[in-house]
């Protein structure tokens, strides 16, 4: 029980890595608020979890719109009494070159990924400092180091998010608030199938992939989510302002795979 007791907000929980991270939250004793715009799928895992005897509680949240923010961090902090941990996890991805991405489709990506990022911490940091510190982690990409073709808002984000991070932990440790980012590259979700789903030769473009990996495998929800617990857990009482790659060394191949391009 590595976070018996410690109130944790995890954005975009409600399915992927964030529901992975949730339930392993939850599962080391921490209480957990999914934050998520998608009620439906919101709901199904706080069942899921109720049936798991994880406490937890869903606020629908746009974590682009700052009055929603709000709403999220107030009503967390109420029914559990504080707050401790946030995961900035919500994201989404345009897959499109600068020129092509309108500026619409830029703003939603820049204002989910990055601005999300900014908001909740913003609120979630005085409700932290109140509980004598904290943790904050900013599940970014490997694409904010290294990224493929029409990928431009997405990457910008990605990019923005372990900057932020840098800049966040040098304000936050005065208030013993430690922010550090999580990059994971492929991971088996059922976004990342829908991904292969859409491509011309699913099966070609997942084997494509699976070749690029170093260690032979993609990596699983459950690679990213012990991650985020050590980092939020008291065995990383001294780590901050920190990017951790979780992507089997994929990142130190020289080319992704052809079917991206």
């Amino acid at each position: 029980m590595r976070l018996q007791d410690k109130v944790a907000i995890i954005t975009g929980g409600s399915q992927g890595i964030g529901e992975g991270i949730a339930r392993t939250f939850g599962k080391n004793g921490a209480k957990i608020v999914i934050a998520d715009v998608n009620e439906e799928t919101g709901k199904q895992a706080i069942d899921q979890f109720v049936n798991e005897e994880i406490d937890c509680l869903f606020v629908k949240t746009d974590v682009s719109s700052e009055e929603d923010v709000k709403n999220l961090i107030s009503t967390a902090s109420e029914h559990f009494g504080g707050l401790d941990l946030l995961v900035n996890n919500a994201a989404v991805n345009i897959r499109k070159s600068a020129v092509d991405t309108s500026f619409e489709e830029w703003n939603k990506v820049i204002g989910v990924n990055l601005t999300g990022a900014f908001l909740c911490s913003k609120y979630a940091i005085p409700e932290m400092e109140k509980r004598g510190g904290g943790a904050i982690v900013n599940i970014a990409s490997w694409h904010a180091e290294k990224t493929i073709t029409r990928l431009a808002a997405y990457a910008a984000s990605k990019g923005g998010m372990t900057a932020l991070t840098r800049q966040m932990s040098l304000d936050c440790g005065p208030l013993n608030i430690r922010v550090n980012a999580v990059c994971p590259s492929s991971v088996d979700t059922p976004l990342l199938h829908q991904t292969f789903a859409s491509l011309e030769d699913p099966e070609t473009a997942f084997e494509e992939t699976l070749r690029f990996q170093p260690m032979g495998r993609i990596g699983t929800v459950d690679d990213i989510a012990n991650a985020c617990l050590f980092m939020c857990s008291d065995e990383a009482s001294y780590v901050s302002g920190q990017t951790l790659m979780v992507d089997g060394a994929a990142i130190n191949k020289i080319a992704r795979p052809l079917m991206f391009d």
